[in-house]
C-alpha cells in the first residue's frame, strides 16, 4: 500500500535523487514499474544517466558574477530558468491532481511545461487552470485529419507551441509494466484522443511493417502539419544530424535531442553524445533542447555548454509529484535552478550566454 503524498518537504530532500528515493513509497508498485521502464534490457536508460559524467567542469575562481541570473529566451518567451517539464503521460497514476499539479508548479516557478497527448486530464482543463506557459505534445493519430483536429483543439485552448514526438511510432517501453501486469486505467486513458485503429493483419503480414508502420507519419506529413498552424512546431526525438537538418528544412521551429528516456529503442546514442552533432548540424537556425538523464544543475550547465538552449526533465519531476504534489515539483525545480546557479557562479558564468564549450574538460564524445 503506497503512502499518501507529503504535505511538507522533508529536510532530507536536498537533490533530485532524494525524490526518487521517496517516490517509490508514494505510488503503487505497478505505476512505479511503468515510470521506470525502458526498452529491451534498458541499456539506454542506464547510459542516459551515466553519460552526463563523461566530462567535467573547469572551475574558474574570483570571477565577478554579481547580478547573475538563469533567465533565457525560447521562441520569443522569457523563462526564469532553462528547465522545462517534459510531456509525461497519465500523471494521475502518480498523484490525484496529476497534470494539474505539475503545470501549476511550473508556472509558479516561472517555467514552461509540455502537456502530453496522453494526459490524464482534458487538455482544455489543464490550460484554463495553468499559471504559466504551456506547450502541447502531439502524437500522430493515425491520419492527417485526426491529428490536425487534435492540434486545433490545443491551439484554441491557448497552448503556445507544439512538440511533435517523432521517435515513437512504435513503443518498446512496455517491459517492466507488462511484468507487473500493468495497464493504464480506463478513466485515465484516451482522455484527449480516441484509440487508433490499426490495419488488419492477415497471413504472413508483419504486425510492425504492415500494421503500426503503415499508419506512422513521414517527413511529408510533418511538413504538412507544420504548415497548418501559425504556432511554432518542434520535433522531439532527434538524434541523427541528418534528421536534424531535414527537420529544419521542413519547417520545424526547434528540435529536442532525445531518445525518449530509453523507452523506445535500446542501444541508441545518449542525448549527451548526440547533442553536439545536432547543434552543429542546424548551425543556430533553431533552438535545440535536450532531455535524457538530466538530474543535476551541473548536468544543465553541461547541456548549455554543448549548445542546448534549454533542458527537459521527465522522471525527476514525476518523483517529486508523487512525493509531494505541486509543492514537490516546485521545490525540485528550485533545487535544480539553485544547483545551476552554483555551477555557473563557480565556473565564472554570470548568465547562460557566458556558458561555452571551453568550460568543460571534454565537450563531446567524438
Amino acid at each position: 500500500m503506497s503512502k499518501p503524498p507529503l504535505q511538507a518537504i522533508p529536510r532530507d530532500i536536498i537533490c533530485a535523487a532524494d525524490y526518487e528515493r521517496h517516490a517509490v513509497e508514494h505510488m503503487p508498485h505497478a505505476a512505479w514499474e511503468y515510470l521506470q521502464g525502458g526498452a529491451a534490457e534498458e541499456h539506454t536508460v542506464k547510459a542516459n544517466l551515466a553519460s552526463w559524467q563523461h566530462c567535467e567542469i573547469w572551475p574558474r575562481v574570483l570571477a565577478d558574477v554579481r547580478g547573475g541570473h538563469t533567465r533565457c529566451t525560447l521562441l520569443g518567451e522569457t523563462l526564469a530558468h532553462p528547465i522545462i517539464l517534459a510531456p509525461v503521460a497519465s500523471q494521475r497514476l502518480f498523484h490525484a491532481q496529476g497534470e494539474m499539479a505539475s503545470v501549476l508548479a511550473s508556472g509558479v516557478m516561472g517555467g514552461l511545461a509540455v502537456v502530453s497527448t496522453q494526459a490524464s486530464v482534458p487538455l482544455e482543463e489543464i490550460a484554463i487552470n495553468a499559471q504559466g506557459l504551456l506547450w502541447f505534445q502531439l502524437y500522430w493519430q493515425g491520419n492527417r485529419d485526426a491529428t490536425l483536429a487534435l492540434m486545433k483543439r490545443a491551439e484554441a485552448a491557448g497552448y503556445r507551441a507544439f512538440m511533435f514526438t517523432v521517435d515513437a511510432p512504435i513503443s518498446g517501453a512496455r517491459n517492466r509494466e507488462q511484468r507487473a501486469g500493468f495497464s493504464v486505467p480506463p478513466e485515465m486513458a484516451h482522455i484527449n484522443a480516441q484509440p487508433i485503429q490499426l490495419p488488419a493483419i492477415q497471413g504472413s503480414m508483419s504486425a510492425i511493417f504492415d500494421g503500426l508502420m503503415a499508419i506512422a507519419p513521414t517527413w511529408n506529413d510533418m511538413k504538412w502539419l507544420a504548415e497548418q498552424t501559425s504556432l511554432p512546431m518542434l520535433l522531439k526525438g532527434i538524434l541523427h544530424p541528418k534528421d536534424a537538418s531535414k527537420a529544419v528544412d521542413i519547417g520545424a521551429a526547434g528540435l529536442v535531442v532525445s531518445n525518449h528516456g530509453g523507452r523506445v529503442l535500446d542501444g541508441v546514442p545518449t542525448a549527451f553524445s548526440a547533442l553536439p552533432r545536432v547543434v552543429e548540424a542546424v548551425h543556430g537556425a533553431v533552438p535545440v533542447l535536450v532531455d535524457g538523464g538530466i538530474r543535476r544543475g551541473t548536468d544543465i550547465l553541461k547541456a548549455q555548454a554543448l549548445g542546448a538552449t534549454a533542458v527537459m526533465i521527465g522522471r525527476p519531476y514525476i518523483y517529486a509529484l508523487a512525493t509531494a504534489g505541486a509543492l514537490g515539483v516546485a521545490h525540485l525545480i528550485r533545487v535544480l535552478q539553485e544547483e545551476l546557479e552554483i555551477a555557473m557562479a563557480l565556473s565564472g558564468c554570470k548568465t547562460l550566454d557566458d556558458i561555452h564549450p571551453n568550460i568543460l574538460t571534454a565537450s563531446n564524445t567524438r
